[in-house]
């Protein structure tokens, strides 16, 4: 059974987030918000983490994890940038932007994907994505919370606690997130090509 944290969105409760990354630290999954709609976070180096989240969302292993970051010193130990990379990166963050890039020897092998080696990266403007992810110290990995078969992510932080009360270990309610995903960019071949256009605004990589 899922532990339930209900946290202020915009001031989240220290003591919450301190017990959902302990329980992170202990190869815990969560369900959590972010900027544009909730999702399934865990450790890099959780042995099962990865897995159970293919699992939940029927994934196959060319999917394109995210590692959502805390701030721009942190993205960069995991992804190699170029200046022009750096530099629109940098001034679209933190936002409703995952970036795919080419990553470095930080992330485990089993994380990256098969052929490209790249890994998706953000920096979400969220209290609560942030707060969990200075608390631990280092990015979470991540995938939207959209399940198998659903139109849209789901929103309300309650419905995933019942709907997923056996699938992960916590659920962060930090209320009603919507249901638009990021606007993801790919920048591996070194150019921006915008591959899903969400909550971001797109046009500034066009």
């Amino acid at each position: 059974m899922a532990r339930y944290f209900d946290v202020h969105p915009t001031d989240p409760q220290p003591r919450s987030i301190a017990q959902a990354v302990a329980l992170l630290r202990d190869d815990a999954l969560i369900a959590y918000p972010t900027d544009s709609c909730y999702a399934l976070g865990c450790r890099l180096d959780s042995h099962t983490g990865a897995d159970r989240i293919r699992s939940i969302r029927h994934l196959d292993d060319k999917h394109h994890f995210t590692l959502v970051c805390a701030d721009f010193a942190q993205l960069g130990q995991f992804v190699q940038l170029d200046n022009a990379a750096f530099r629109a990166i940098k001034a679209a963050t933190p936002g409703a932007y995952t970036f795919i890039l080419p990553a470095t020897k930080e992330v485990p092998r089993r994380l990256a994907h098969p052929k490209k080696r790249t890994v998706g990266v953000r920096i979400p403007d969220n209290p609560v994505a942030q707060a969990l992810v200075r608390e631990l110290g280092e990015p979470l990995l991540s995938s939207t919370l959209l399940l198998p078969g659903a139109a849209e992510p789901m929103t309300d932080g309650w419905q995933i606690k019942e709907e997923l009360d056996h699938l992960v270990d916590a659920v962060i309610d930090a209320g009603d997130r919507g249901t638009e995903p990021t606007t993801v960019v790919d920048w591996s071949e070194g150019f921006p090509d915008v591959v899903r256009v969400g909550a971001g605004d797109a046009a500034r990589f066009g």
